[in-house]
């Protein structure tokens, strides 16, 4: 199992789990750092590593006229205040290779959305930043597909190298978790991230916008890091109902702290298997 190393944090091996969280998109600087410093907040409590997450652009939208974010430019020095403002390592997505440059300069990982998954150049270019790169699993290939997306990354000579399961597509709005797919992406030799709000997702399950379906993560979380999980993927907001990008899947704030310990709790138990 190779580790990767993100500032300070050592993923992947025996080390404890990791945490990705923040809200889906940025929707306004004060709200996004304020979600931010609640999620440390209670990382710190539980002494978590963290990473912050925010979209500065959502490219993949059900609507032309859903909300996409402040953008690349706006969108990456609002990362970087929050970079600097909390001391935690910041992502997003990247979804063309003119984006690489500037988003490297700023971000710590470089995350693949799962419909660009299979992009060679973009896959490629990226790598060649040098930076982590977290690389979603799309909803239409099976998990030892994802040895050829490595086998791009490596060839670049990037072996800082995250995958993510965020479910598999059948069709009619739905998502399926196939909680096989997290041992056997691990098997690959790299850290694998579980993305647990967007495995609820229901892709268009609202017409113009997706739909979602939170109860349900806390269970989808539980198992998913009873398989053995490197990192834990969560969108969170104060208020979903409010959100102006996966609103439905979001987890709240206030719910954050008791799913995380009971994550404590069983990657306890399964770090001494893997």
């Amino acid at each position: 199992m190779n580790t990767v190393r993100i500032q300070n944090i050592t993923v992947g091996g025996q080390n404890p789990i990791a945490l990705i969280a923040g809200p889906c998109v940025i929707e306004d600087a004060e709200r996004t750092l304020a979600i931010g410093k609640a999620v440390k907040a209670i990382a710190d409590r539980l002494h978590i590593p963290y990473i912050f997450k925010a979209s500065y652009d959502k490219a993949n939208r059900s609507s032309y006229n859903s909300f996409r974010g402040p953008g690349l430019q706006e969108g990456l020095r609002i990362l970087a205040h929050i970079k600097k403002e909390l001391g935690v390592p910041v992502v997003s997505d990247i979804h063309c290779i003119t984006q690489i440059e500037p988003a490297a300069e700023v971000l710590d990982i470089l995350q693949i959305p799962a419909f660009l998954c299979r992009q060679t150049d973009l896959v490629y270019e990226a790598a060649r930043s040098g930076k982590v790169i977290n690389v979603k699993k799309g909803q239409f290939l099976a998990p030892l597909d994802m040895k050829n997306v490595i086998a791009k990354i490596e060839e670049a000579g990037n072996k800082n190298i995250l995958l993510t399961e965020r479910g598999a597509s059948f069709g009619y709005n739905n998502l399926v978790a196939d909680f096989r797919s997290l041992p056997i992406m691990r098997s690959l030799g790299y850290p694998v991230v579980f993305d647990a709000t967007h495995s609820v997702q229901l892709p268009g399950g609202a017409g113009t916008t997706s739909s979602g379906q939170r109860e349900f993560v806390p269970y989808l979380t539980r198992a998913a890091v009873a398989t053995g999980i490197d990192m834990l993927f969560m969108e969170v907001h104060d208020n979903p109902a409010e959100a102006k990008s996966d609103g439905p899947n979001m987890l709240y704030i206030d719910q954050l702290e008791a799913v995380l310990q009971d994550v404590l709790a069983i990657d306890n138990v399964v770090r001494k298997h893997k």
